[in-house]
């Protein structure tokens, strides 16, 4: 027999029937990540996943692209930018210290660490951090989630969220579209990127676009405060990986 959101009792009254609200929930939650996940829109997707666990902020992060200098391995976040760049080397190192059975046994199975106490969170954020790992295909990513203070987290929802990431960046990978950023850049940003992707200087790309070289820099230096990058070389490695030139 078919389950009912709500019955209705002897006395006439209706309730809800907690399983049949559950699979309502989790449907809802499929189809707006099925949504998010077939355009490609990784931030969304993380956004959604991030709000199922009960965290405030997320960052997405591809292993295969860390290294100690430079935060091209973060494909999306919301966590605030200095905290990014200042969690980057660490995050860098860390990783380069775990062995291969270490990064096996971790994956899917969420980790708790803290941040470093010189680190500026936003207010009434725990310090500490939750980290789930996963793999699509052969690439590993990792997402970390940061909470309120306070929050009692579901470890069966942190487990689905690992689960769901990774068919979401599945699914995203089977169609040739643009990532979208939770912060866009505008044309005459995606501009400088191209020229500079093409190897122009500043003063080359003033004189392409008809603007000032201070003007120039102040495009190039937005790009990269928005794709969480230090040089003009991890932008233009960050613009390649998402199609953006």
């Amino acid at each position: 027999m078919e389950l009912r959101s709500a019955e209705t009792r002897t006395d006439g009254r209706s309730f809800i029937d907690p399983a049949s609200s559950r699979a309502a929930t989790k449907d809802q939650l499929f189809r707006r990540l099925a949504l998010a996940a077939g355009s490609a829109n990784i931030p969304s997707t993380m956004r959604i996943l991030a709000d199922y666990a009960g965290a405030s902020y997320y960052l997405l992060a591809r292993y295969d692209l860390i290294q100690e200098q430079g935060l091209d391995f973060i494909v999306a976040s919301n966590w605030p930018f200095d905290l990014v760049r200042q969690l980057g080397v660490e995050l860098a190192r860390g990783y380069g210290k775990s062995t291969e059975v270490e990064k096996c046994l971790s994956m899917l199975t969420p980790q708790f660490d803290l941040l470093p106490d010189e680190s500026a969170i936003p207010e009434e954020v725990s310090r500490e951090y939750c980290s789930l790992t996963f793999c699509v295909g052969r690439t590993r990513f990792s997402i970390m989630l940061l909470f309120l203070e306070g929050i009692i987290l579901s470890q069966e929802c942190l487990r689905d969220v690992g689960l769901l990431a990774s068919y979401a960046l599945s699914l995203g990978d089977k169609r040739d579209t643009r990532v979208e950023r939770d912060f866009e850049l505008t044309d005459r940003e995606l501009e400088c990127l191209f020229w500079i992707a093409e190897g122009k200087t500043s003063d080359e790309i003033a004189v392409i676009l008809g603007i000032s070289r201070n003007t120039i820099n102040n495009y190039i230096t937005s790009v990269m405060r928005k794709t969480a990058t230090k040089t003009r070389s991890e932008a233009i490695a960050f613009a390649v990986r998402n199609n953006l030139v």
